[in-house]
């Protein structure tokens, strides 16, 4: 499940790949178009930035933009650096591995569904990018 913080990062991202190109855009603006609390906000655009997804300029005409085009950040990067891993169990998860308590992963039948469920989902965020998100309204 997308925590509260992603679907915030997410709003805002739309927000600034919609104005792509366009110069930098205040927290306070993206903050009442996207409905976001302010102080939410701050702290997850200073992730992004710190991932290298954005960009901030300080002073006047100043605020933050993202640093690659829309079209080459994918949702799947999003998700892994704001919400955690993309798998529902730790024993399937690619980049957030670990094994278990108590459960044999050879014989777990839950464990070849999260699986599949994995695989699926990945199919999904892999192939969408932050272009995605704007089309899909």
């Amino acid at each position: 499940m997308l925590s509260k913080k992603s679907q915030y990062a997410f709003k805002a991202l739309a927000y600034l790949a919609e104005r792509y190109n366009q110069g930098p855009v205040l927290i306070s603006e993206i903050s009442a178009k996207k409905k976001v609390p302010l102080k939410f906000l701050e702290n997850i655009l200073l992730e992004l930035k710190k991932a290298d997804i954005l960009e901030s300029k300080k002073g006047k005409g100043g605020g933050y933009y993202l640093k690659k085009d829309p079209a080459q950040v994918k949702v799947v990067t999003i998700v892994r650096l704001v919400n955690g891993p993309v798998a529902m169990l730790p024993c399937v998860s690619l980049n957030f591995y670990k094994r278990c308590d108590n459960c044999d992963e050879l014989s777990c039948g839950l464990h070849d569904i999260m699986k599949q469920v994995r695989d699926a989902t990945l199919d999904v965020l892999e192939n969408k990018t932050l272009v995605d998100l704007l089309q899909m309204k």
